[in-house]
């Protein structure tokens, strides 16, 4: 089934509003009026398309998390965590201030995203075959690559791209252990 073109730029237009709001404000400060003022549409149009901003804002979410697990589901998790880790920081540089706003902002945004990409197939050795000890190895690399790419930022990026993802993949996947003295 073909979409009319009319609803496809309508929708692009809503989505593109909702991004540019998300890089702004928090999402618990976004409206439907607002967005609908900013998209150029009436309540109405958004409704037709959306039952409330939860329901495009998950749809954003799913779309991203698509993206980012086509992008690393020929590696295996946890063992190839540092392929993940870089594809990461690639991956959250390419969505520019919309991966920004989303790692940075502490909202359930990030965090549902985050739940999305941790729920994918995991091949824990027979060591970890606890839900429990599973839980806390993907919270710890999670949580850990999240506060390294806010730190980043924080720092205004001064490591170069090349370097935070050599620094993230050495410390998520070796430790601190594993740093020279």
């Amino acid at each position: 089934m073909k979409m009319d073109l009319r609803v496809i730029k309508t929708k692009r237009n809503i989505k593109q509003a909702f991004i540019e709001m998300l890089c702004e404000m928090d999402y618990e400060q976004i409206t439907v009026q607002a967005l609908t003022e900013r998209a150029m549409i009436n309540r109405k149009t958004f409704y037709s398309h959306y039952q409330n901003l939860d329901e495009l804002l998950h749809e954003l979410q799913l779309e991203m998390a698509q993206n980012f697990a086509k992008r690393t589901k020929r590696f295996d998790r946890p063992q190839d965590m540092d392929k993940i880790t870089r594809e990461f920081f690639l991956f959250s540089e390419e969505l520019g201030p919309l991966g920004e706003a989303i790692n940075l902002n502490d909202s359930h945004v990030r965090e549902d995203i985050t739940h999305e990409l941790m729920n994918q197939n995991w091949n824990f050795p027979q060591k970890y075959s606890s839900p429990h000890a599973q839980n806390i190895i993907k919270s710890f690399i999670s949580q850990a690559t999240l506060a390294i790419y806010r730190q980043w930022i924080a720092d205004e990026k001064k490591l170069s791209l090349d370097e935070i993802i050599d620094l993230a993949t050495k410390l998520i996947c070796e430790g601190v252990g594993s740093l020279p003295a």
